[in-house]
Order: structure tokens, then sequence, then C-alpha cells
């Protein structure tokens, strides 16, 4: 039996800690905040998205640049795995209208009780308020509440997250302490996040809430429906989200992106120009477009936002723009309000068992290693996945096993 630390009580460490004490190993998990899994707790508030139901090779798709990567671990615990270790600890879950898989009590209280039930009774132990401060040679040192702590394991599990919601956790403490050991460390970035914009001061101080419904919005992530809501910063919200990735990017390479928005994707173009043109030109503006465009205020607002002359464009001209609206995005939010991360340990800093080629025995997994997906279920999966996958990797590291 073998002593493994896992440092980092979010989704992926629990996980890992799971599967290594059901393969028999002595377990410990270290957490530096009071309570384990509190960004899991804080996503789960409006309904936790464990993960979701798409064709596994679209599931795939959705981590993007590392999906070659994510690959084998997705394989080995797909979305059906997910659903199905869901249910083992008594937790029924659903397929949402979007695809999106959730617990039938929308919770996710309920699921992380459970899962500390039965790591509990496979002996794993907890320490709460153990922040991980670094190496002391071999030793890992902790701050406790009995003061500084040097302890030794046999095998390491790292699963610290990200730079997001720092005030849960994630706060990327960790990063001199491995690059100062030789791992590679890619610089965070926000993912998942909202963006800043130009608003005037009057639209964003009488629309800042309110919701943008049944839009398709375009970027070089493709045209995703939805809605997103309007922000005294800028924009936020799933739609906002879906994008995000693709808006950062463009901002990094060119200095400048957009949101392109069909406000009215069950009219085509012509037809909304036909609609338009039988409005009075008398009527206010307000009028011709719920009318004959049927945009609620926060529509027409945007469109005059967006297009400062559009009361005097011609129908087909104005239906062209309502068509193909472009919201300019001038920065992604902070990271410490985005909803995760991109950045993190290298790909070429770790083996294909996540173990750290410049410290052997010691493991990475989670939102620490470097990739990112949307929201939707995908990121809660990845998590998991990387931690079985970490674990796996330990317990073969362990036996001596050497895959060819």
């Amino acid at each position: 039996m073998a002593q493994i630390a896992v440092i980092g009580g979010g989704p992926a460490g629990l996980m890992a800690a799971e599967v290594l004490s059901d393969a028999g190993h002595a377990v410990s998990v270290f957490e530096a905040m009071p309570t384990v899994a509190r960004k899991f707790l804080m996503a789960g508030k409006s309904g936790l998205n464990i993960t979701h139901a798409d064709d596994h090779a679209a599931f795939i798709s959705r981590f993007g640049a590392a999906a070659d990567r994510m690959r084998p671990m997705l394989d080995a615990f797909t979305g059906a795995d997910v659903r199905a270790w869901t249910e083992r600890l008594g937790i029924e879950t659903f397929v949402g209208s979007s695809g999106r898989v959730f617990p039938k009590a929308m919770k996710a209280s309920p699921l992380l009780r459970a899962w500390l039930g039965r790591l509990d009774r496979q002996g794993v132990r907890v320490f709460v308020r153990h922040g991980w401060e670094g190496f002391d040679k071999t030793s890992l040192i902790f701050a406790s509440p009995d003061g500084r702590q040097a302890l030794s394991f046999d095998a390491v599990i790292l699963a610290l997250g990200g730079a997001s919601w720092p005030r849960l956790g994630s706060d990327a403490a960790w990063v001199p302490w491995l690059t100062g050991r030789g791992v590679a460390v890619t610089p965070f970035r926000p993912a998942n996040c909202g963006f800043e914009t130009g608003w005037s001061t009057l639209f964003k101080e009488k629309f800042a809430g309110a919701p943008v419904k049944s839009v398709v919005a375009t970027s070089d992530a493709g045209a995703v429906p939805g809605e997103f809501v309007i922000s005294r910063h800028g924009i936020e919200g799933a739609l906002v989200y879906a994008h995000a990735a693709a808006l950062r990017d463009a901002l990094d390479v060119h200095g400048a992106a957009a949101l392109t928005l069909d406000l009215v994707p069950g009219r085509s173009v012509d037809r909304l120009a036909v609609d338009l043109a039988r409005q009075p030109r008398k009527a206010s503006f307000s009028n011709r477009m719920r009318k004959g465009a049927g945009l609620d205020a926060v529509k027409t607002a945007l469109v005059r936002e967006l297009v400062p002359d559009a009361p005097a464009l011609a129908p087909d001209v104005l239906a062209a723009r309502i068509k193909a609206l472009d919201l300019p995005v001038t920065a992604p939010r902070p990271i410490a309000e985005a909803i995760s991360s991109a950045g993190g340990v290298s790909w070429e800093s770790v083996d294909d068992r996540l173990m750290l080629t410049a410290l052997p025995g010691v493991f990475v997994c989670g939102e620490m290693l470097d990739w990112e997906a949307p929201t939707g279920g995908y990121l809660i999966s990845g998590c998991l996945a990387t931690g079985r996958a970490a674990a796996r990797g330990a317990i073969d590291w362990l036996a001596g096993f050497v895959p060819r």
C-alpha cells in the first residue's frame, strides 16, 4: 500500500482520490480552504451541469487545441460514464433540452455529500485548511492550523485548479513552485468570461442586467444560438462564453474582435426588409422595430447603440444590419471573474500518464493543465477525466509499469 497525497479538493482531486483508494492505496487529500469543492458547489448553485450528452466525437471537439491530448482521457471516461458514475452515487440525472446533463435535484451538494461518504468509506483522509507552500527537498510543505508541516509521500497528485475564482481557492499560487523545478507553465488567460464594450452611459444605465434573447451569435467559433446579458462593462452569459476563446484570441492577435449578431434568426433578410418597408415612416423607430422586426426594447436599443444612424436607413439596409449586427468587444473581463481559465502546465511537461517529467512521482490534473472548454458540462467532465487519468498513471508508476 502506497502513501499518496492529493493536493486540491475539487472534482479532479476527489476523483483521483477515489480511484487511488479504490485500488487499495492510502490517500490523504489536502485542501487549503475550510471545505472541499467550493468552486464545484458554487457552479451548482444555479443547477449543476455535470456533463453533456453530445455525440462523443463532438464532445471531444469542444476541447479545441487540447482535444488530441485530452482524447485518451475522455475516451476512458466519457459523458455516459460520468452519468453512470453519478448514478452509482445514488444521484439520478437527466438530459436537458440543450443536451446538458443535470442531477435531478439540480444541486451540487447532494452529489458532493454522497461522494465524500464514498471516499470516507474507502479510507480517504481529508485535511482542510492545509495550504500547500511548495517543496523542501523531497518533502511537501503545508501551512496548517497546527503550524508549518513537512510531509513525504510515495506519489503526489496535484489538483490545485487554474487561476479563475481565486476567492474559492484557484489562485495559481503554485506556478512559481513548479517553474522553479523546471516545469513549463503557459501563462493563464480568462476563459468562459464576459467581455468589455464601449457602451454609452445612457445605454448601460438603462439596460445593464437585461437579457438579449433568441439570437444567433457568430465569431471564429461558428454560429451559436442562444442568449446573453448586457452588463455595465459589456456582455456576459452562456452565449458569450461559447465565443470567449475565439474573441480573446482575436483580441490577442489582431487587437480587435466582434460578435456578429442575428437579432431575428427566424426571418430572412429579404423578408425582414419587406416587413420593415410596410411600417409608416412617421412612426417612431421603436414602433417600427417592434411591429416590423419583432424587436423588444433591449434589441432596439442595441441597434441604436451600434448603428447610430439606424432610424434613417432604408428598410433593406436596416434589415441587413439587424441580421448581421457587429458588436465590438475591447477586452475580456479579469480572470478573477472568469468561470475557468486557459493556460497551465504545458503538455510538453507531462508524459502520457500526466506525470511531470521534471518531477517523477508527481502527477497533475484538472484545470492545472493547459486546456479549456466551454460551459455546458465539458469543464467538470474534463476535470473528472484528468483526475481519473492521473490516478491511473500514479498506480501504473507505483507498480513499475512502463508503457511502450
